[in-house]
């Protein structure tokens, strides 16, 4: 039989197939929510426009909220041959009703529904995403004002290049995350355009008012053409977009964790509640939380590449191809919120082994840029005279296995007569760190200060 919600123009039912790929049911249910707050703003606005009658507005309204409460019961009961949201909410109000919930879907199509539910239901979202950013930004924030002073070797290539402070490195992870945060704010701005009343693409003939049902919903204004009301879905390649960049920064920090919980590097510690042990190897403990994480952000990068696709070839207006956008920003998103509470809770339960990340600090010749800068502080050497001098003493220290701290004055004189005993005092990862006062650098009172800021600014 065919659906009797729209299928009039049809004298029998899909094949089964067609019904198998038509579907949306089995995942745009989530949206149940978003779409009885649309629905119910609506009807209030055929009523106040004089469009429908109180009455019938009267019982569509208790019947809209009787559905929502049958949803959030769990006593709803979806069916696949209604296709989607919107036909099973308006087959059971109109089973609660009676005709009058005909009515309900004057003026408007699925074609502005579904753009106005999607739009509701991923506003929500990024609101959560940026408050759980803003939790790890506060955990990383905390651990940067209590590791201040803890030193560990900074990286380039993944080679010791230059000590930094534990909590510096936690605080460019805060730097990220604030981007991020903003990326998601203007998503949200961007998107905060309400498509409700463009009905299938060319508007209504209806005396409707869309600032009306827009300020109800807590959009800014209604979207200002019908074609694009219906066509646009800016709004969550955007979304995904921010979400990517976002989890592209939680896999970075997730694959230090890996590589520093490692027994080679050993620099810091998880407890139980964030690792996992092997099946067959007793000792093991394996940082599967930060895996994940990092794993996941695939997943992500690749929900935004898949909606890419579909939308580059549409003609407008709608098609049903844009129904391929719900799985894969539900997933994306759901799986991004899931590692931003992992990381945070990664980041609040880990403790640096402060003394390995200090002995790491001074391997590799990580002051030789104290040594250089020294030589044109204090003797006035041009930089690259001073690289090319700092470079022969690395050499010999190397030559000799021993750190730069550990060649004599003679020894450093060899390449520099002029080097004094005074150069001992920039040699040292302590020295070396409380040096970096620039705006923006390692040395711990910087630290100490950006990172209280953070913590007030995040409250």
């Amino acid at each position: 039989m065919s659906n009797r919600m729209w299928g009039g123009r049809f004298a029998s039912g899909p094949a089964e197939i067609m019904e198998e790929i038509n579907a949306s049911i089995g995942f745009d249910k989530r949206l149940a929510p978003q779409d009885i707050r649309g629905s119910l703003a609506h009807v209030a606005m055929l009523g106040a426009a004089g469009i429908l009658p109180a009455e019938d507005v009267a019982a569509i309204e208790a019947g809209l909220k009787s559905v929502r409460d049958e949803i959030e019961a769990g006593r709803f009961v979806f069916k696949r041959e209604l296709e989607d949201i919107h036909m099973s909410v308006e087959s059971r109000l109109t089973e609660i009703v009676g005709p009058a919930a005909g009515r309900l879907h004057t003026a408007r199509s699925r074609n502005d529904q579904v753009a106005t539910d999607m739009k509701l239901w991923v506003r929500d979202t990024l609101d959560s995403l940026d408050q759980q950013a803003a939790d790890l930004q506060r955990a990383l924030a905390e651990t940067a004002l209590k590791h201040a002073g803890t030193v560990m070797p900074g990286f380039t290539h993944l080679q010791s290049a230059q000590p930094v402070t534990f909590g510096h490195h936690c605080l460019a992870y805060v730097e990220m995350l604030a981007r991020d945060r903003g990326r998601f704010r203007d998503a949200r701005a961007r998107l905060n355009e309400c498509p409700l009343g463009a009905a299938a693409l060319a508007g209504t003939s209806f005396p409707i008012d869309r600032h009306a049902t827009a300020a109800a919903l807590g959009f800014d204004r209604p979207t200002a053409n019908s074609l694009d009301s219906v066509a646009d879905r800016d709004f969550a390649l955007e979304s995904l977009a921010a979400a990517s960049i976002c989890a592209v920064h939680l896999s970075r920090f997730a694959e230090e964790l890996v590589v520093w919980t490692s027994a080679q590097f050993n620099f810091v510690k998880l407890s139980d509640g964030y690792t996992t042990g092997s099946s067959i190897m007793p000792q093991k403990r394996n940082p599967d939380a930060a895996e994940l994480v990092r794993a996941k952000s695939g997943r992500i990068i690749g929900a935004l590449t898949g909606l890419l696709v579909v939308m580059k070839g549409l003609p407008l207006a709608y098609s049903k191809d844009m129904q391929e956008d719900k799985e894969g920003t539900f997933d994306a998103l759901q799986a991004l919120s899931l590692c931003l509470a992992a990381m945070t809770g990664m980041v609040k339960d880990l403790e640096p082994n402060a003394d390995v990340l200090a002995r790491a600090a001074g391997s590799g010749y990580a002051t030789a840029t104290d040594l250089a800068d020294w030589l044109v502080r204090e003797l006035g050497l041009p930089f690259r005279q001073a690289h090319h001098v700092t470079g022969r003493l690395v050499g010999a220290a190397s030559a000799k296995g021993v750190g730069l701290e550990a060649l004599s004055l003679s020894e450093m004189q060899e390449a520099e007569p002029r080097i004094t005993d005074a150069v001992y005092a920039v040699l040292g990862v302590a020295n070396s760190v409380a040096s970096r006062t620039s705006y923006g650098g390692t040395a711990p009172d910087n630290v100490r200060a950006q990172a209280q800021s953070w913590i007030e600014r995040l409250g």
